[in-house]
């Protein structure tokens, strides 16, 4: 049983409900590991054993979200540096981060228009 404290282990179910609305998304499995795109950018990828989140986010901000949360955030595998992008563990975060973080992933791969059109903003 888990303590109050502790938040629930996000889903890959979680992220399906969160991308659900998000216009010109869509979810594809390549090599066995679900992936969201918008044309053919992925902006969320999941590991195999669905435990971790990679995310689109910019590559001059990471190191700083890294090291000021490093049980949550981790920098991707020395090939993918050279993307805009960073991992999350699923179990280090709540439903509503990851809302955030899925969002402002998105955000950074549609176009401005799209995104103030769906957000509001």
């Amino acid at each position: 049983m888990r303590r109050a404290s502790q938040a629930p282990t996000v889903s890959v179910d979680d992220v399906r409900a969160a991308v659900g609305d998000l216009p010109r998304s869509y979810e594809v499995l390549v090599h066995d590991r679900v992936k969201f795109r918008v044309g053919s950018i992925v902006y969320l990828a999941f590991s195999r054993d669905e435990k971790v989140m990679g995310f689109a986010f910019p590559k001059e901000e990471r190191a700083e979200l890294v090291a000021a949360e490093p049980d949550k955030f981790a920098m991707p595998s020395a090939s993918d540096l050279r993307y805009n992008w960073v991992h999350v563990r699923l179990d280090a975060i709540d439903v509503e981060e990851m809302r955030e973080l899925v969002v402002d992933a998105w955000r950074m791969v549609v176009p401005k228009r799209v995104a103030r059109e769906h957000l509001g903003d």
